[in-house]
């Protein structure tokens, strides 16, 4: 059964690539931005225990999945589940050109307008990765890879991640 955990930076390409993965094994998408935030404006973190029951009772209801997202503190029980790990990391520079280009998301805001407003935080929140030391960086998310001892493989370019594809069965 496929179950890929999907972790990189802002822009890396998690979703687009969970999506595209999703549908080719005909398995669930979780994108965990659903779970850590609580809908509405302005954006509130959800508190961990809460979204950890939602991201538990997702794997529960699906034999197969794709989760994806940024929040270390929110993947360590899909890692200790899945077939396959994938660590997006494509550099600073790719996640910006994919942020600058990424299409209205209406899960996260109510008009393209509005996902426009916040892009230069965006933008700037991306470029911090390297140097930030929270559960969304590239410290926290390099550890996550290297301590994961299941299947894993790090997408190092927007060629590798646009190209990749999982292994038949």
């Amino acid at each position: 059964m496929t179950r890929v955990v999907i972790f990189g930076n802002s822009g890396s390409g998690k979703s687009t690539l969970a999506r595209r993965l999703s549908a080719a094994a005909g398995v669930s998408h979780l994108d965990l931005d659903t779970c850590a935030w609580e809908p509405k404006t302005p954006p509130a973190r959800r508190p961990p225990e809460e979204s950890a029951r939602e991201i538990a009772a997702f794997l529960e209801a699906n034999g197969g999945w794709v989760v994806e997202g940024c929040y270390s503190s929110l993947l360590a029980s899909p890692l200790s589940r899945c077939t396959l790990a994938l660590f997006l990391n494509p550099g600073v520079d790719a996640c910006i050109a994919n942020a600058s280009a990424r299409p209205w998301e209406p899960h996260k805001y109510s008009s393209k307008e509005a996902q426009d407003r916040n892009l230069e935080m965006l933008r700037s929140w991306i470029r911090d990765y390297t140097v930030r030391e929270d559960e969304y960086s590239l410290a926290a998310h390099r550890a996550l890879f290297d301590g994961f001892t299941g299947h894993k493989i790090e997408l190092l370019s927007r060629e590798a991640i646009a190209t990749f594809a999982l292994p038949r069965s």
